[in-house]
């Protein structure tokens, strides 16, 4: 009975994970998805509009739709940042993205965040669970993984779509920035 049980708990753990990973896609795949069908994919940034202006964006995004928002009224005291809330409005600003494009429900989705990790698979599996079933993350985002020794130690110079020389710039364009949307 024990070994059955591990058995299955493995095969669930492995299933899953082979979910997220076929999800995953690299920026050099998103860059060619973009360039031959980018008529029929969406591509999101999903970060909060105050990171990309500071930290820069790719124009190759269709629109900016933060999946996690920052409150700047609740200070997280013990990681020194905002906390982070769900955008409320997410499901419902993906679906209006894609008509606008001309696509439904079915077209591929791609998010992307910072490191891919943190709002970028989540906000694609999050997708997944309302019927997006072909939501993907852009894996290690737009700046990657922090360099762990030596010079420029800490700084985010790994792999994501701008160390691996993709297009990009210091703003995104205006018209495709996430605007707040005003509170009832």
């Amino acid at each position: 009975m024990k070994k059955w049980m591990i058995r299955l708990v493995t095969l669930c753990v492995l299933l899953s994970s082979t979910e997220v990973f076929s999800m995953g896609v690299t920026p050099e795949e998103t860059y060619a998805w973009i360039q031959d069908k980018g008529a029929q994919v969406l591509f999101i940034d999903v970060r909060d509009p105050i990171e990309i202006m500071f930290v820069g964006a790719t124009d190759k995004v269709d629109i900016n739709i933060p999946f996690l928002i920052a409150n700047r009224y609740d200070w997280d005291a013990e990681n020194n940042r905002f906390r982070m809330e769900r955008n409320p409005h997410f499901v419902q600003e993906v679906q209006a993205a894609l008509a606008a494009k001309g696509l439904d429900e079915d077209a591929i989705i791609i998010t992307m965040c910072r490191s891919g990790s943190e709002r970028g698979e989540p906000s694609a599996l999050f997708l997944k669970e309302q019927g997006f079933a072909n939501a993907r993350f852009v894996m290690n985002g737009f700046q990657g993984d922090a360099k762990g020794e030596g010079e420029m130690a800490g700084r985010r110079v790994i792999n994501g779509w701008q160390n691996v020389g993709l297009p990009w710039q210091p703003r995104l364009a205006a018209e495709k920035i996430y605007r707040a949307k005003p509170a009832p």
